[in-house]
C-alpha cells in the first residue's frame, strides 16, 4: 500500500511557469514492512522532492531507514538500482539523486521487500515529477538544544565513555566534560507562487533511539517532527527530514528509567522548533547546482593493537577484584544505611555518645569493618562495569576487523555530494559523520547556509575526527575507517562546496 502526499499542479501557464522558473513537486510511498507478526506503530515512508530550474534535475529522497545499504533492510544494491531507474526511465542524472536515512532503528525487521522498496521509491519520485509547479524557495535556521547530548562522555583520566544501553555509564566522579552538540535546525522552505507551503526540508544533527512503547516499528521523533509540521502547514505540505552530523548524538533521556521509552514527545519539541524558525523565512526565485566527488577513504589497520590493550586492561582490571564477605543481598541494604547516615550508621547518635562516655567502641569497629567490605564491593563493581564495557567493545573490534579483510582492499570509496538550491547548500556523506567533522564542514563552507546531509547514498559506518581515536569512544570502536579518513573527507567536501 502506498500513501501519497503531493500538490497538484495547474497548467503551466496558470502558474506562470517557463523557462528558467524553479518548480518542485513532492510525493511519498509507504515502504513499512507488512510481514505477518510485524507491529507497526507509525509506518515508514520515502519522500521524494524533484526539483526543475529549466536546466538542472534534482532529487531529494528521505527515507524513514537506518541507512542506506550496511547494517539495515536496504541492500547495498538499493542505492545504484534506484539511480539507474530514475536515470532510465525519468532522464534524471544519478548523480544528482540524494538519498538520505534518518537512522532510526529497528526493532527486526521494518522495510517492505528489497524489490518494493525500489519500487515504491521510484514511483515516489515517478508522482512527484507529475506534480511539479512553480515555486519560489527560501533558507533560514532553527535552535533546539533540549533534547540532544553528546554521547560520548570525556573522563578525567582522558578517555571516551559512550552512553549505550550495551553498558553501564561511568561514575559520575569520573566524568570531566560533554563533546559537542549541533543545535541548528537547517531549513529550506518551498512555497508555491500562491505563498502556500509546499515542502520544508529539515536538517538536524541527531540518533533517533528511543523508539515507543512496546518497541514496535516507528520512524521515531523525526517522524513525529515531520507530522507535527505537517500538520500545522496543512494544504497537504510535506515535511523531508535529512539527518545531519548525529553520529556522536543521542536523545537526553535516552537512559532515562523513569518514564516510559517513548519519542514522541522529543518529535514533537523538534517539530515545533522548526515550524518557530519557518515563520521567519522569506522565499524568492533561486537556481540549482550539483557537484559531487568519489574518494577514497582509508581503511583502519590499528585493530589488533587495540584489541592487544583492551586485553592487557582486561588483565589488570581481573587481578583488581578483591575477596568480600557481602553478597549482593547484604551490600544493598549495608550500602544504603551507611549513605543515609555517614557519621551515625549502626544506630542513633546517641548510642555512639553512651559508648564514648563509658569507654567503649564497638560501634566504631563495626563501621569500620563495615565501610571496608562496602569498599571493596564497589570497587568490584566498578570493575565488573568497565569489563562488560571492554568485552562489548572488543567484540565489535572484531567485527569490524573482519570486515576489513574480507574487503581486501585498503580504502572504501564514498561519495561526497553537493546540491545547491538557492542560499541553501548540502553536502552529504556516507558515513555516521560525528558532530566535530560536521561542525568543521560547515566552518569552512563559502556559503552561507551549509547543512551537512550524512547517512547519505550509501553507508560506511562512523566517521569520527582523528582526535577522538585516542580516547576510545564507540563511535572509534565500530569503525571501518583510519583517522586520517577526515582530511580526506574534509577536503573533498571543501573542493565540492567551491565547485557549488
Amino acid at each position: 500500500m502506498e500513501d501519497q502526499q503531493s500538490v497538484e499542479s495547474g497548467t503551466a501557464a496558470q502558474d506562470g511557469t517557463g523557462a528558467g522558473a524553479l518548480r518542485a513537486g513532492v510525493a511519498s510511498s509507504d515502504i513499512t514492512t507488512s510481514a505477518e507478526g510485524a507491529v507497526v506503530h507509525d509506518p515508514l515512508y520515502a519522500k521524494a522532492l524533484v526539483l526543475d530550474d529549466g536546466k538542472t534535475k534534482v532529487v531529494i529522497i528521505a527515507m524513514d531507514v537506518v541507512a542506506i545499504g550496511g547494517i539495515s533492510d536496504v541492500g547495498d544494491d538499493f542505492l545504484p538500482k534506484l539511480r539507474s531507474r530514475i536515470e532510465g526511465e525519468l532522464g534524471i542524472p544519478g548523480s544528482n539523486v540524494l538519498v538520505n536515512a534518518s537512522h532510526t532503528h529497528p526493532t527486526g525487521r521494518m522495510l517492505c521487500d528489497d524489490v518494493e522498496q525500489v519500487d515504491r521509491t521510484f514511483a515516489a519520485v515517478s508522482r512527484a515529477m507529475q506534480n511539479m509547479t512553480a515555486v519560489k524557495v527560501g533558507t533560514g535556521v532553527g535552535y533546539e538544544d533540549r533534547i540532544a547530548i553528546n554521547r560520548t562522555l570525556r573522563l578525567k583520566d582522558g578517555r571516551g565513555w559512550t552512553i549505550r544501553q550495551a553498558h553501564p555509564c561511568p561514575w559520575d566522579e569520573e566524568v570531566a566534560g560533554l563533546g559537542p552538540v549541533d543545535p541548528e535546525i537547517g531549513i529550506l522552505r518551498i512555497d508555491g507562487m500562491d505563498g502556500r507551503p509546499l515542502a520544508v526540508v529539515y536538517n538536524f544533527a541527531c540518533h533517533p533511539l528511543i523508539g515507543v512503547p512496546g518497541g514496535a516499528v516507528t520512524a521515531n521523533y523525526p517522524g513525529f517532527a515531520s507530522s507535527v509540521i505537517e500538520e500545522n502547514l496543512g494544504n497537504d505540505a510535506m515535511a523531508l527530514f535529512l539527518q545531519g552530523a548525529g553520529g556522536d548524538v543521542t536523545e537526553v533521556l535516552y537512559k532515562d528509567v523513569n518514564r516510559p521509552r517513548d519519542s514522541e514527545p522529543i518529535g514533537t519539541v523538534l517539530g515545533l522548533s522548526t515550524l518557530k524558525a519557518l515563520r521567519e523565512i522569506a522565499t524568492a526565485d533561486a537556481t540549482l547546482s550539483v557537484a559531487s566527488e568519489t574518494v577514497a577513504l582509508p581503511r583502519r589497520t590499528d585493530i589488533p593493537q587495540r584489541l592487544e590493550a583492551m586485553e592487557e586492561e582486561q588483565a589488570e582490571l581481573l587481578a583488581t577484584l578483591s575477596g568480600t564477605s557481602l553478597s549482593f543481598k547484604a551490600f544493598v541494604p549495608l550500602y544504603i544505611k551507611y549513605a543515609l547516615s555517614a557519621d551515625y550508621p549502626s544506630d542513633y547518635s546517641y548510642r555512639y555518645l553512651r559508648a564514648e562516655e563509658i569507654g567503649t567502641n564497638e560501634l566504631v569497629e563495626l563501621d569500620a569493618w563495615n565501610r571496608k567490605n562496602i569498599a571493596k564491593y564497589l570497587g568490584n563493581i566498578h570493575a565488573m562495569e568497565q569489563l562488560a564495557r571492554i568485552q562489548s567493545d572488543m567484540g565489535t573490534l572484531r567485527v569490524h576487523q573482519a570486515r576489513n579483510d574480507a574487503a581486501g582492499e585498503e580504502t572504501i570509496e564514498a561519495e561526497v555530494q553537493g546540491i545547491r538550491i538557492g542560499d541553501c547548500v548540502l553536502i552529504t556523506s556516507p558515513a555516521e559523520v560525528l558532530t566535530e567533522v560536521g561542525l568543521n564542514v560547515k566552518k569552512a563552507s563559502p556559503h552561507a547556509h551549509t547543512f551537512v546531509a550524512a547517512f547519505s547514498n550509501g553507508y560506511v559506518h562512523y566517521g569520527a575526527p582523528a582526535s577522538d581515536y585516542s580516547m576510545g569512544g564507540y563511535e572509534v570502536t565500530e569503525c571501518l575507517l583510519a583517522p586520517e579518513w577526515q582530511q580526506v573527507y574534509e577536503e573533498a567536501a571543501a573542493r565540492v562546496l567551491g565547485r557549488l
